[in-house]
């Protein structure tokens, strides 16, 4: 699977043919080290003064490595595919090896980086539901008013908490329907892809 680069990645990139090599890695050690921190605009300044460029250039060209090695990671394609990718760019021999080693030596913690920054939903555990229907009241004798409480056990955390819920059968029936819908919209060739970049 090729990676898919919009031009404004690969213009940010393009920088990257322009210094040497160990400015290169430096880039994939700041990219490392911005996913782990966050961004420190300090350093941007500090190299563009070095290589006599702007920080916004320095900035893009970090920022475009970032891009690069975390849809590498999160897609964890192979080397042949990330050679390939890369390819496309019009690098050098020797800068497509830089970046392959950059990838390959940083993909694990990246992934770990990037799960660590998923956010933690709760997930189902069991689930207890009660009809109650009232018959009538003191002001009317004669009424149906039917109506469902679910209690939702949930894991969060290793947490349990408990959501309890309650509403007339024909929500309940129309949100059944719109559930089944979205499992159904799952099943399409457009959301595999989604689910598969994003994991």
């Amino acid at each position: 699977m090729l990676l898919d680069l919009s031009e404004e990645h690969k213009e940010h990139l393009a920088f990257l043919p322009q210094v040497d090599s160990a400015v290169v890695a430096e880039f994939g050690r700041i990219a490392v080290e911005f996913l782990r921190r966050g961004s420190n605009p300090k350093i941007y300044e500090g190299a563009a003064r070095k290589l006599s460029v702007s920080s916004d250039t320095v900035q893009h060209g970090v920022e475009g490595l970032i891009h690069l090695l975390t849809e590498s990671s999160k897609l964890m394609i192979s080397e042949l595919d990330f050679q390939d990718s890369v390819f496309v760019l019009g690098f050098s021999e020797d800068l497509n090896k830089l970046l392959l080693q950059l990838y390959l030596d940083n993909r694990k913690e990246i992934r770990t980086i990037l799960s660590e920054l998923a956010p933690d939903l709760p997930s189902y555990h069991s689930l207890e539901w009660r009809l109650d229907v009232q018959l009538a009241s003191r002001s009317l004798r004669q009424q149906m008013k039917p109506s469902v409480t679910i209690k939702l056990h949930l894991n969060q955390n290793g947490d349990h908490n408990t959501q309890v819920l309650q509403t007339d059968p024909a929500t309940l029936l129309h949100l059944v329907q719109q559930l089944e819908q979205a499992l159904e919209e799952m099943k399409t060739n457009h959301c595999r892809r989604v689910v598969r970049n994003i994991k």
